[in-house]
Formats: structure tokens, sequence, C-alpha cells
């Protein structure tokens, strides 16, 4: 069952809380919004379940369609409907992130600079600094709690966000929480500096191939795939072809192994789900191949993902690309 009301939450960071080893422990967030609701982002550093140290990445100047698909929404709570229509987030399917390159921190360790409340606190403080910076805030939303006060922060009615880290492929405890796109992260926007700064949290037990209809682990989790991703990569895309509808979009492979590659049952997928069959044949060692996009899938001017699936319908690589990088009209985006 995924989880019960998803959404972001839009807000000005205005002070921070460390929980350690004897609390939860999580790291708190205090936000409020335009209208002065106050609200208490509860964001996870340790798992309950062994090992207990989080995977994280943080990307430092963040560019992704989901930044443009934000632009509208109203401060405070937002509310989004289940799918890849909005701006929800998808580890898995969405592209957000290349999950090889997630690291591994304690919750809390003495000293400067080196656990998971480091990280955030080096980053949030930063907004609470900046009064034109905006957290948005993607989770699981609880409250408000009628003539309860928070129990960090004190404000009335209590009031926040959790679940701020992926929300599929967990293990079968908290499997019950599995769901797509609907994966938990912590965006913020410096407008002075025309920047976003993503932060992205996941669980060691969690895996990274997941049912498209329930979130569930299709393979056992615990493992991260390899660096620089499998053996097939998407290396290009021709978003925005000359010439009028339809239009001749085009992605292009490279096989980077030695070996050849079946390419039978293979499939290129548009963040929609519409899925591109790879005609089958094999792709020798070091070639590549430029393939048509057809059978439904697009790919839009706006930004958008592709994602390379295999013949058992398992992620092998996936990029994304934004409305600036397909704006010049016959030119291929290069991942």
């Amino acid at each position: 069952m995924p989880l019960k009301t998803y959404g972001v939450l839009i807000g000005r960071a205005v002070d921070t809380r460390r929980e350690g080893p004897a609390d939860t422990p999580h790291y708190q967030i205090h936000l409020t919004d335009d209208q002065g609701t106050h609200y208490r982002a509860s964001v996870n550093v340790q798992s309950q379940e062994k090992p207990s140290d989080l995977l994280y990445l943080v990307s430092e100047d963040f560019r992704h369609p989901v930044t443009a698909r934000l632009e509208g929404l109203t401060g405070g709570w937002n509310t989004l409907p289940s799918g890849p229509g909005g701006p929800n987030l998808d580890f898995v399917r969405g592209n957000l992130l290349d999950p090889a390159r997630m690291r591994l921190l304690p919750p809390e360790v003495s000293g400067p600079d080196n656990d998971l409340a480091d990280l955030l606190d080096h980053y949030v403080r930063r907004a609470v600094d900046d009064a034109s910076a905006r957290l948005y805030v993607f989770g699981e939303r609880w409250g408000p709690e009628t003539n309860v006060r928070d129990k960090v922060f004190g404000f009335l009615p209590g009031n926040g966000v959790h679940d701020i880290h992926m929300n599929q492929g967990n293990s079968a405890r908290f499997a019950k929480d599995d769901g797509v796109w609907q994966d938990g992260g912590l965006l913020i926007h410096f407008p002075g500096q025309s920047r976003w700064v993503a932060v992205f949290l996941a669980f060691q037990s969690q895996t990274w191939h997941t049912d498209d209809v329930t979130g569930h682990a299709l393979v056992p989790g615990g493992t991260l795939p390899a660096p620089g991703g499998g053996a097939v990569r998407i290396v290009a895309a021709l978003v925005n072809p000359r010439g009028g509808s339809p239009e001749a979009e085009t992605v292009t492979l490279v096989n980077v192994s030695p070996d050849p590659v079946d390419l039978a049952g293979w499939r290129l997928v548009d963040r929609l789900g519409h899925a591109c069959t790879i005609p089958p044949g094999t792709l020798a060692a070091g070639a590549c191949l430029a393939l048509p996009v057809t059978d439904g899938a697009q790919l839009g001017n706006h930004g958008g993902e592709i994602t390379l699936l295999d013949a058992d319908g398992l992620k092998v690589h996936g990029v994304s690309y934004t409305a600036e990088q397909a704006a010049q009209e016959g030119w291929s985006v290069v991942f």
C-alpha cells in the first residue's frame, strides 16, 4: 500500500535541530509558508534495519525537468496525485540520480563534517540564512494535529512531513509503504544564485528494481547498481529535430562492453511510461545504434526522461534532459 498522503511542502527554513542516537534519530527542520503556517520536516539519518547507515547523494547544481514542473505550485503543502504526470519524484523511473554514485554516512559522529546530520546542516543552514531560499520537501504529510504542540519546535498545531527518502523496493518489514512516483527528497532553491541543490536518501535494504505498479522489489535488495551503469547506455537523443510533425526523434545507444549484446525484447520508455520497442538484433562491442522513437513514445521539448529496459523489464540505464537542453532545433542532447 503506498503512502497515505504524498506531496511536496514548499516553505522557508527558519530553524533546525539535530537528534542523536538517544532520540529517533532524525534531522529536524522548522519551516513556515507564506501564510504563516508552521511545519516540521523530519529527515531520517539512520535506518531501523541493519545495516543502519543511510545512502545519500547531493547534487549541488541540480538540473532536471522536475524543477520546471514545480513552477506554479503555491507555498505550503501541495498534495500530488499518483502517477508520472506532475513533479512527483521516483528514484527508479524519474532518472533523478545515478544510484551507483550514492555513498554511506553514519547518522551522528563526534567532530565536524563527518556524518549525515553534518551534511544536511551544511545545506539547510545556508537556506535558513538566505531569506529568499525555499525548501521543497517531498514525502508524506502528518497533521495538522489539533491541540497538540510540535514535539521538537513547540508550535501549535503539530504539522509536518516525513518519509523524506526512497519509498519503494523496501524489505518485507516495510513493503506496505511501497509505491511508485512517491519517493521523498529535499530540493533547495537559491533564487539569487539561480541554483538548485538536491539531497536524496535511501536505505541499504532497498532494491533498485521495482514493480511498475506496486513499487515492490523485483529482485533482492541491498545492492547498488555497478558504477558506470550496464553494458548498454543512452549517450544522446535528438529531442527537437528539424521539420514538421511527426518529428523524427531518435535515441542513440552505445555498447561499452567488450561483448555483443542481444537487444531482443528491449524497450525505451518515456516519463509517462509509453514504451518504444527496440528492433531485435545484436549490438556489437563498442558499436552505436540510433533508434527512431516510435510506438507512441515521445521526447517532449519541455524536458523529459528516457529509460532503457532489458528483456526482463529491468532498468539498464536512464537519463533526463531539461527544456534548455532541448531548445536548439536539430541539435542532439548528449548525456
